[in-house]
């Protein structure tokens, strides 16, 4: 498998492509990554240094890529945190070009917005692009229930309220959609929830809420959950994996006190997950 990503690079700690890469390398996926930022660090730290890549120069990569004749052995486009409106552009005729090129290919989004307890923290602009240009191209979407209420004008907040915005997002062009931070008021205490939906079906896992913040988990679902489902086909599986490897790695990053994802050091947890949490079809 061969996935083209498109995502922000960080020099320290583990965002975008520095979050998304190793674990597929991990499980044998083959990546090419396209930089949209060459950073220091991830924005969390009020700080950082380095350039924003300009749309034109990710295109041009991407060119340079099509040049050596690799896009028909694409089978991924993934993407993720968008930081300006131009990028949308290059990625949606990356889109196009990788899907001329080999049509069984998909599109992976990651539509990344904000969350339920920090809100919208993307560009004002970014949102409407998502919603009406980015997402109805996608083939998978991988939003948190918070994102998935802003792609839909609506408040998910019950297994029944979130299915129904699933549906109202499927609807506009993307087959299979994975819910992630899915909160529920009649959940177990200190438990936090993942939902995949697809043409075949819905699933749902429930893990033990870790009480830390981790920048990168996302990334790192999307793209292990984005693999998994295309090598097998079978989103409870893909499911299953993702949230046992990704759990794995928080559990490691919470016990080492550090801020930064135990990426290297939870590596044998992508290549052979435990499958400790049980799917449940809905």
């Amino acid at each position: 498998m061969k996935v083209l990503s498109i995502q922000s690079a960080v020099a320290y700690g583990h965002v975008g492509n520095s979050a998304a890469v190793f674990p597929l390398q991990r499980i044998g996926v083959e990546v090419l990554p396209v930089y949209t930022v060459n950073f220091s660090n991830h924005t969390g730290y009020g700080a950082w240094r380095g350039p924003l890549i300009s749309p034109d120069d990710v295109r041009d990569v991407i060119t340079g890529i099509e040049e050596r004749g690799v896009l028909g052995d694409i089978d991924v486009v993934l993407s993720g945190y968008q930081g300006g409106e131009g990028i949308a552009d290059v990625i949606l005729d990356a889109v196009a070009r990788v899907k001329a090129a080999n049509p069984s290919a998909i599109y992976a989004c990651d539509p990344v917005m904000g969350n339920a307890r920090s809100g919208c923290f993307v560009a004002p602009a970014i949102p409407a692009l998502l919603r009406e240009r980015v997402v109805p191209a996608a083939d998978l979407i991988t939003p948190n229930q918070f994102e998935l209420g802003e792609l839909t004008g609506t408040r998910p907040d019950t297994i029944e309220s979130t299915l129904e915005a699933v549906a109202l997002i499927r609807a506009k062009g993307p087959s299979s959609v994975l819910v992630t931070s899915v909160e529920r008021p009649d959940r177990d205490e200190d438990t936090i929830e993942m939902l995949a939906v697809t043409a075949e079906g819905s699933w749902i896992v429930q893990t033990p809420r870790l009480p830390f913040k981790a920048n990168g988990s996302g990334d790192v679902t999307a793209a292990l959950f984005t693999a998994h489902y295309r090598r097998t086909g079978d989103a409870a599986e893909a499911l299953a994996r993702a949230t046992s490897s990704v759990y794995d790695l928080l559990e490691r990053t919470h016990r080492s006190g550090e801020r930064e994802l135990q990426l290297v050091e939870s590596q044998d947890a992508y290549a052979n997950p435990r499958m400790q949490f049980p799917v449940t079809a809905l």
